[in-house]
């Protein structure tokens, strides 16, 4: 085994031992397995239990997420704020919506819970954005088009969290519709 792979599995076994998510016994045996029978003093040194494998990739996940959650608002602020730009900014919006629901529904495959939400609501933030954006631009003072908007987004997510077995769209989606539905008969009274 080259000494990379013991520093990382001896790296890990301490990230265990330290968090105790195995017995220090095993671990203590498990070091001097991996070790070969050498003292682990005499290998290079093991690094810090934070640079083992898995925290790492969890910090990796978060800083992706927190700069995909940054960059999506700089882009929204941006579609908000430049209407000159508007035309090339929802293709960019659009797509970017497309893409994340792919990347969610392919990401639910490999079980990581914590990512799946966020680009879940990310998605499903751009593309409201987008229809907001939309009506204001092509139907602003047109009451009928709004609704037909929300109510279409509110069906995508009552759709989305039906089909994709997700709580937080489902009820998302028909508490939105039950909102629709008040203010209509609302404002018919």
């Amino acid at each position: 085994m080259t000494n990379q792979r013991k520093k990382i599995i001896l790296n890990e076994i301490l990230f265990w031992k330290q968090n105790k998510l195995l017995p220090e016994h095993y671990c203590d045996f498990l070091a001097a397995l991996y070790a070969e029978g050498e003292a682990i003093e005499e290998m290079e040194p093991i690094l810090h239990h934070k640079q083992a494998v898995l925290p790492s990739e969890k910090r990796k996940i978060r800083l992706l997420m927190l700069g995909l959650c940054i960059g999506v608002m700089a882009l929204l602020v941006l579609y908000f704020t430049i209407p000159a730009l508007m035309l090339l900014l929802t293709i960019v919006i659009g797509g970017l919506a497309v893409t994340l629901f792919i990347v969610a529904f392919r990401t639910v495959q490999k079980h990581r819970e914590i990512v799946v939400p966020i680009l879940h609501l990310l998605a499903a933030i751009l593309l409201f954005s987008m229809s907001i954006q939309m009506y204001s631009a092509y139907f602003d003072g047109n009451n009928l088009a709004l609704f037909c908007l929300v109510a279409a987004n509110c069906l995508i997510w009552l759709w989305s969290g039906i089909k994709m077995k997700l709580l937080y769209f489902t009820v998302s989606g028909i508490l939105g519709l039950l909102a629709l539905i008040g203010y209509y008969i609302f404002r018919l009274t």
